[in-house]
């Protein structure tokens, strides 16, 4: 019994207690402090939206996008592992890897936008695109591309990329800062009516498109994709001076180049306003807006004026029916014999 005592004591290994512990406890990580650059429009020395807001317009401050619910980092090392973080909208403490690493910034709160990623061997990319959607009653005009796809507008997509950044191991993280920059941009759009007998009273309800904008974003460069969409919305206001609708895009195809110049367009932008009148009757119309939406790559204003309901479109069929009037009672299913 002794002997086996002496063994099992003999035969233990004892580590020698860590005085260095906070050695140990060095990373390569960083904190990040992260800021957004809320703009919904960018000038291109056309027409500065900031400096010459009309009165009439709605708040050019209300239009800024509000900061997002949350931030997601992905970082990828120079064998295109990855790692997701998902922090706080200002940001977090991540841990990156040894070495060089590529670092992607994105709000994580969009509901529309689709994520697809490539990675080409050298380099990871991804494509912010947004979802397909179709109306019925829609048609493409003659202001757009053949076989345009139709999608829903993306909701507000903010980016930042750094690569190559190579952390030093710490105890504290380091402090990052960075400023995701906006990916999304609004278009304010005014359909105006004549101020005298435009019809504007025959109208129930509203909503449009826009062709010939860009189908998705490349989030590391900010670069437009070549291919259009069009964008059918359906949130339009009806206002004293005819209908107003905000729409988010990611611009025109084919953006940015290295100093914008707006160019002859190798598509038309086109833009519908389909309304459905008071008596029941719906009505398209058409607009080539190629201009302003050229010189306004990234957000502004478009404006189509001069549009008019005819008496006879908006009285004929039911005596001018008023599909919004109360009072007809709950619905009663009656079955009927046949």
């Amino acid at each position: 019994m002794l002997l086996v005592l002496v063994l099992m004591v003999t035969s233990c290994n004892h580590k020698d207690l860590c005085y260095n512990h906070r050695e140990h406890a060095h990373k390569y990580h960083i904190e990040i402090d992260a800021d957004y650059r809320r703009d919904w429009e960018e000038n291109y020395g056309y027409t500065d939206w900031s400096a010459l807001w009309p009165t009439n317009y709605i708040d050019y401050e209300s239009l800024r996008p509000g900061t997002p619910k949350g931030l997601r980092v992905i970082n990828y090392n120079e064998t295109l592992e990855s790692n997701t973080h998902n922090l706080g909208a200002y940001g977090g403490v991540v841990t990156l890897y040894e070495g060089p690493n590529d670092i992607l910034f994105y709000n994580n709160d969009t509901e529309y936008i689709v994520f697809q990623r490539h990675n080409d061997g050298n380099r990871a990319t991804t494509r912010a695109t947004t979802r397909t959607r179709s109306r019925a009653t829609y048609t493409a005009s003659e202001y757009t591309e053949q076989g345009e796809e139709t999608m829903t507008p993306p909701d507000m997509l903010f980016a930042n990329y750094v690569e190559d950044y190579v952390p030093v191991k710490s105890v504290e993280p380091v402090r990052f800062p960075i400023t995701l920059q906006p990916l999304v941009f609004t278009y304010k759009i005014r359909y105006e009516f004549l101020e005298e007998d435009g019809g504007l009273q025959y109208v129930a309800s509203a909503r449009g498109a826009l062709s010939g904008m860009a189908k998705s974003v490349i989030m590391e460069t900010g670069e437009t994709s070549e291919e259009g969409a069009t964008l059918i919305y359906d949130d339009c206001e009806i206002t004293d001076y005819g209908v107003r609708a905000l729409v988010a895009s990611f611009g025109i195809p084919d953006f940015p180049n290295d100093n914008y110049v707006a160019r002859a367009a190798e598509r038309k932008n086109g833009l519908s306003l389909e309304l459905i009148l008071r008596n029941g009757k719906l009505i398209q119309l058409d607009f080539d807006v190629t201009d302003q939406v050229q010189k306004q790559p990234h957000g502004g204003v478009i404006v189509v004026s001069g549009i008019q309901i005819k008496p006879e479109d908006g009285t004929q069929g039911t005596g001018a029916f008023d599909v919004d009037v109360n009072g007809w009672g709950d619905v009663v299913d009656v079955p009927l014999p046949l």
